[in-house]
């Protein structure tokens, strides 16, 4: 005797089924500009350390324009990613390999990975423009971060 089932259940069923499937094949496929998130999980992170560092006021001034740029540079490539559909809020694992050597050179090393992430191609104009801001940005929080390690290495 068949197995008899009702004509909602039988739909349902194959509703789940379906879009089960198209679940397990979306996540399997990595964002057109998945390199735009790993940048600003990397950001963040140098930005915490940027601000989670006790130190002297030189260094904090160099610091605090660190931070300032990060922050800056985050906010361009929140803008890029959103203008190619990316979740900003997704948090990715950090890609620099932090060492021993300290939360500046910590921040350096996340600020270098978040540029190159940042700098690979885009076909998107608007993304492109916001890209090239937020590099421009980046170099700048680079810029005052060697600045503020030298500071230290040089007991200011």
């Amino acid at each position: 005797m068949p197995i008899r089932t009702s004509t909602p259940l039988a739909g349902s069923l194959a509703l789940a089924t379906l879009l089960s499937a198209f679940g397990a094949s979306a996540a399997s496929v990595p964002g057109h500009h998945a390199a735009f998130l790993h940048a600003l999980s990397d950001l963040r992170h140098a930005q915490w350390n940027l601000t989670h560092r006790p130190g002297d006021a030189a260094v904090n001034e160099q610091e605090r324009i660190a931070a300032a740029e990060t922050e800056r540079a985050i906010s361009e490539v929140m803008q890029a990613a959103g203008d190619n559909g990316e979740n900003v809020a997704q948090q990715e694992p950090v890609d620099a390999t932090l060492d021993e050597r300290g939360a500046l050179h910590h921040a350096q090393d996340l600020l270098e990975q978040a540029r190159q992430d940042v700098s690979q191609q885009e076909d998107n104009p608007q993304a492109r423009r916001l890209r090239h801001h937020a590099i421009e940005h980046i170099d700048r929080a680079l810029q005052a971060t060697r600045h503020a390690i030298r500071d230290v290495q040089q007991g200011r």
